[in-house]
């Protein structure tokens, strides 16, 4: 089988990396187009995949819309010469164009509940779309749930194990207390019209924070320069390991949240909207705390996050809580390949017997 592979985000590579690899070991031949942006080519590189690349990155909702029919043309051309018999996306536009221009399948992945955009130009045009079991809408008949998250298909014990080599990087130890926050650059589609943390709170909050334990920083976008003595400075690949043996994480990241849930360390995460399965981490395993952007909320997260830092063994328990995720939670690298190895056949087909 053939199966090509859309990369828009470095959250992608993360994501379909397991799957690339176990597809490629069971004999199918995998494409991987990638979106023109450094860090994801440096993942790509760094795990040893061959790619080609589709498209620049684009800030401005305007650029994006100029590069949108070259977008098209250029997966059109990519998926004619390597003639897929299903295609793989998270975000498909505009591959779910294409693929359903040439009559051929294309899943789509989505955890995200308000991005209408992305689904309003996508999901018309795809075979089947792929969420995790919290997530709140029905999108309808093309619809497949599953018991987990996006962030288990690379962080679940099967695949991760934590490399304590980035604490010496960093002139840490494994009893060292440290708090990661994480800023966004608020630029996605599903972000149009809002912002995140005022400097006031990101002020207060490194302040707070280095009162209990080391304080590092990553941005999407650039950072004042009085935080800039705060930012991390290991690769890419490796801040998994560091979230691993992190005391808390507080920002505006869902993705970053829940990979920090699902690694057993407890997360603070300030969003205008929030994400079902950001709400499940909270609501069932106590491992993310939710918190809007209003003035009050932003004030709140703060004093949940010292509340948390104040707590005795929070490392610990967050170790217990992840014990009961994993144990409840599927692999989903492994749902996923059996699901593209099953697609051929009728989604109905396949639905009916996951009941």
């Amino acid at each position: 089988m053939k199966v090509f592979v859309k990369i828009g985000h470095p959250g992608h590579v993360h994501l379909f990396k397991n799957l690339i690899w176990i597809l490629e070991n069971r004999g199918h031949e995998v494409k991987i187009a990638a979106k023109d942006r450094g860090i994801i080519f440096k993942l790509l590189d760094t795990y040893g995949f061959t790619y080609e690349k589709f498209d620049r990155h684009r800030d401005s909702l305007h650029s994006k819309a100029l590069g949108f029919v070259t977008r098209e043309f250029k997966i059109l051309k990519m998926v004619r010469e390597f003639k897929p018999d299903i295609s793989v996306a998270m975000g498909p536009i505009p591959l779910a164009h294409v693929s359903k221009l040439l009559n051929k399948p294309c899943i789509s992945f989505t955890d995200t509940e308000h991005d209408r955009f992305e689904r309003l130009l996508s999901d018309p045009f795809v075979s089947a779309i792929c969420t995790p079991s919290c997530f709140k809408k029905d999108l309808g008949k093309k619809q497949v749930r599953y018991n987990g998250y996006h962030e288990l298909a690379y962080l679940h014990p099967n695949y991760f194990k934590p490399d304590s080599g980035v604490l010496d990087e960093l002139g840490l130890s494994r009893d060292d207390k440290f708090i990661i926050m994480r800023f966004v650059s608020w630029r996605a589609s599903h972000d149009v019209g809002h912002s995140g943390l005022t400097l006031e709170i990101k002020r207060r909050a490194v302040k707070e924070f280095g009162k209990y334990g080391q304080v590092f920083i990553t941005s999407e976008s650039p950072l004042p320069s009085e935080f800039e003595k705060y930012r991390i400075n290991v690769s890419p690949e490796k801040i998994h390991n560091l979230m691993y043996y992190a005391t808390l994480l507080y920002g505006e990241s869902a993705t970053m949240t829940s990979e920090c849930a699902v690694l057993g360390t407890h997360a603070i995460f300030c969003d205008f909207a929030g994400r079902g399965y950001t709400d499940e981490q909270e609501e069932k395993y106590g491992l993310v705390f939710n918190f809007k952007l209003d003035e009050e909320s932003q004030g709140e997260s703060l004093e949940k996050a010292v509340e948390l830092l104040r707590e005795n063994n929070l490392k610990k328990k967050g170790n217990k809580k992840r014990e009961r995720l994993l144990s409840e939670k599927i692999d989903v690298t492994a749902w996923m390949t059996n699901f593209i190895e099953y697609r051929p056949k009728s989604l109905y087909e396949y639905k009916r017997e996951e009941k």
